[in-house]
């Protein structure tokens, strides 16, 4: 795994910076995507990884980042974790404003991304024989829910968009996994979709056993790379135990059922 190399979004915190340091335990170069810069040096001196800041919802920002990646190396893989939520509006009284910003950030962006990156990712696998695309989505994606309208459109848009390359890439050596978490206890996700609220933030993990961690999804991205290249996870729908399902969340102790 020494020569290959990976290119992580979202590298700044969470599931991103989470795969990056994953990624760098098994040998991978990496090279780490995010907005701030000075986040992504202490990653880079912690990790060895190497990062460039972008702003992935600005075009040319994007046609520079590709241009850095082909002057500098191979890409192997593409991990397109970047995104996120704005906001949790009524679909009535939604801000057209939040809505564009999460079309942009979850669809547009990883759109970009794909074209930039394919001519890449083609060329790294006639060297070695395959290549590999991950992309972060969400249960937000496949389950609708009161209050979630603009981000559960964006990432719906984001999963079909990965099932429709899937299909345009079929007969290319290269895999194409979609990895949607539930509930993800990060430090900054669900604090930035509610505007900085941390109290209310907090609440929404709020005595829930063990939610999913960032390295928690990070292990899946890393053994869906490592993985024989004859074995492609189309989607991994990952939860907490303790969230069976998009609507149904145990807050408290799990404690085991019995008769008395």
């Amino acid at each position: 795994m020494v020569n290959r190399r990976a290119v992580v979004t979202g590298a700044s915190s969470g599931i991103g910076e989470a795969t990056v340091r994953a990624l760098r335990a098994q040998g991978w170069d990496v090279v780490g995507v995010a907005r701030r810069a000075e986040r992504l040096a202490v990653l880079d001196e912690q990790t060895g990884s190497r990062s460039i800041a972008c702003d992935l919802t600005d075009a040319d920002a994007v046609s520079s980042l590709v241009d850095e990646l082909r002057r500098t190396g191979p890409v192997h893989a593409l991990v397109q974790v970047a995104g996120g939520a704005r906001g949790t509006d009524s679909v009535e009284g939604g801000s057209v404003d939040d809505w564009q910003w999460m079309y942009d950030a979850n669809v547009l962006s990883t759109q970009r991304l794909v074209a930039g990156l394919l001519p890449l990712l083609r060329l790294a696998a006639q060297k070695s024989g395959h290549a590999d695309t991950v992309f972060v989505t969400s249960t937000a994606a496949q389950v609708g829910y009161p209050g979630g309208g603009g981000y559960n459109a964006a990432k719906a848009a984001e999963s079909m968009l990965v099932k429709v390359l899937r299909q345009e890439l079929n007969g290319e050596p290269i895999r194409v996994v979609e990895v949607a978490p539930g509930l993800v206890h990060t430090e900054e996700f669900t604090l930035n979709r509610l505007r900085g609220d941390r109290i209310a933030a907090e609440a929404v993990y709020s005595g829930v056993p063990e939610p999913l961690l960032g390295e928690d999804v990070a292990d899946v991205i890393a053994y869906a790379l490592n993985a024989p290249r004859r074995v492609n996870l189309d989607l991994v729908t990952m939860r907490p135990v303790a969230q069976s399902a998009q609507h149904l969340l145990a807050r408290g102790p799990l404690q085991v059922r019995t008769d008395d």
